[in-house]
C-alpha cells in the first residue's frame, strides 16, 4: 500500500522534473495528474494511486511549500465536488478516461442541470424529457438555478425517460455538452446584482448513450451520489480557523473598537464558537470520507453552513451600523465562480440568503437528518407509487 513516505518522494520527483517557477501552470497540473498526485485516493491512471484519502494532505503540504499552482478549485468546484465522484462511481472506463483529467486540471468547467421551475425541493418531479433515438437521446426541457452554466463546457443532467413509472424510478442521468446545438443559457440576476445563476433551455439536444451514467431509469440513485457529495463540498470544505464568514466580522471587531457593545460581544462570541465547532465537525466528516462515500451527515453540515452564514452576516451588518447598509456596486456581472464571502458586508448579507436554498433547501435537509440520521419516522408520501404522468401539476 502507498504510504506517506512514498507519496512525499513522488511529490519531490514531480517538483524536480517540473519546477513550478519555470513550468507553465497547465503543464504542471497535467504532470501532477499523470503522476497520480491529483486526488491520491482515485485509481491509478485517473489522477490517483489507490492510496488512503487521508494522505492527500502530505502531497498538498509539500506542493504548497514549493509554491506550486493549484487547479483553482473555487472555479471548478462543481466538477471536483459533484461530477467527478459520480463519474468515478458510474462512468464507463472510456468516460472516466475522457473527462476526469480535463476536469481536475480545470481545462473544462462543469455545471449541474438538476433543478427545474416546477421541480426544485421536489427534484424527483422533474419534467425534462429524454427520448431514445438509436444510440442517442433527444432531450427537451428547462433547468434553472444553474451556477456557472455560462462558462461550463459540460453538465451533469437528469431527465425523465419513462413517464409511466413513479417519479423516482423513471429518471436517467447523462453528461450533456453545453456547446451542443439546442442548449441556450440565459442569466438570472440575483439580489446581489450579479448573475452567477442561469436558466438553461434544452431543445432537441442530442446526447450519445455512451454519455449516460448508470442504468436507464436509475438516475435518482446516481443523483444521490452527486447530491451527497455536493452537500459535503458546500458545508464541509476545509478552511482555517476564522476562515469563511466569521473571518471578516472578527477582523472588524478587532480593528474597530468604537463599534463594540456588550450585547454584540456576547453574540459574536457565540457565533465564533459555533463556527469553530462547525469547522471541526467538517474536518471530522472529511476523515470519515476515508472509509467510503459521504452519508447523510453532509446534509447536517450544509444546514449548519447556511444558518451560520446568515446569522454571522446579519450580525456584521448590525455591527457596522449605517455603513453596513451601504452596497458597493450593483453592476450586472456574470462571475466565473461562486463567492460566498468576497466583496463587502452588504454583499455577504445578501448572498447568504441563497445558502439555505442552493445545494438542497434547509427544509429538505432537515427531513434527511430526521429520517436518515436520527431514525425518525418518515413523512407520509402519497405519490411514491403513482406514475409521474398522473401526478397533479
Amino acid at each position: 500500500m502507498t504510504d506517506a513516505a512514498e507519496l512525499l518522494g513522488r511529490t519531490k520527483e514531480l517538483l524536480a522534473a517540473h519546477p513550478p517557477a519555470t513550468t507553465e501552470r497547465t503543464d504542471f497540473l497535467k504532470a501532477r495528474f499523470d503522476a497520480g498526485l491529483a486526488w491520491v485516493h482515485y485509481p491509478k491512471g485517473l489522477g490517483g494511486l489507490d492510496a488512503p484519502r487521508s494522505l492527500q494532505a502530505v502531497v498538498d503540504a509539500e506542493l504548497t511549500a514549493a509554491d506550486a499552482p493549484d487547479n483553482d478549485p473555487r472555479r471548478i468546484g462543481i466538477g471536483l465536488g459533484m461530477a467527478a465522484p459520480t463519474i468515478l462511481k458510474y462512468g464507463s472506463e472510456e468516460v472516466k478516461q475522457r473527462f476526469l483529467g480535463p476536469l481536475w486540471v480545470g481545462e473544462e468547467v462543469w455545471c449541474q442541470l438538476f433543478s427545474e421551475p416546477g421541480a426544485g425541493s421536489d427534484l424527483a418531479a422533474l419534467g425534462t424529457r429524454a427520448v431514445r433515438d438509436g444510440d442517442e437521446w433527444v432531450v427537451n426541457g428547462q433547468k434553472v438555478w444553474t451556477s456557472s452554466a455560462h462558462v461550463a463546457r459540460w453538465a451533469i443532467l437528469i431527465a425523465r425517460t419513462d413517464p409511466e413509472l413513479p417519479k423516482h424510478r423513471g429518471i436517467t442521468y447523462f453528461i450533456c455538452d453545453m456547446t451542443d446545438p439546442g442548449v441556450e443559457v440565459r442569466p438570472l440576476r440575483q439580489i446581489t446584482g450579479e448573475a452567477e445563476f442561469n436558466e438553461v433551455f434544452l431543445t432537441d439536444v442530442r446526447i450519445p448513450d455512451a454519455h449516460r451514467l448508470g442504468e436507464v431509469g436509475d438516475g435518482w440513485k446516481v443523483a444521490q451520489t452527486t447530491l451527497m457529495n455536493e452537500r459535503v463540498s458546500i458545508g464541509g470544505s476545509r478552511i482555517p480557523r476564522e476562515g469563511g464568514m466569521i473571518g471578516p466580522i472578527a477582523t472588524t471587531w478587532r480593528e474597530r473598537p468604537e463599534l463594540r457593545t456588550h450585547d454584540l460581544h456576547q453574540r459574536l462570541l457565540t457565533l465564533w464558537v459555533e463556527a469553530e465547532v462547525a469547522r471541526l465537525a467538517g474536518e471530522r466528516l472529511r476523515q470519515q470520507l476515508v472509509a467510503g462515500q459521504p452519508g447523510p451527515e453532509g446534509s447536517g453540515m450544509k444546514l449548519a453552513f447556511a444558518r451560520l452564514n446568515q446569522e454571522i452576516s446579519g450580525l456584521e451588518v448590525e455591527l457596522r451600523g449605517a455603513e453596513g447598509l451601504l452596497y458597493d456596486d450593483w453592476t450586472m456581472r456574470r462571475p466565473e465562480l461562486v463567492d460566498f464571502v468576497g466583496r463587502d458586508a452588504g454583499y455577504r448579507y445578501l448572498r447568504s440568503k441563497g445558502n439555505s436554498i442552493e445545494g438542497g433547501t434547509s427544509e429538505v435537509l432537515l427531513n434527511i437528518v430526521a429520517e436518515r440520521v436520527l431514525g425518525l419516522p418518515s413523512e407520509p408520501r402519497n405519490d411514491k407509487d403513482v406514475a409521474w404522468k398522473d401526478l397533479t401539476r
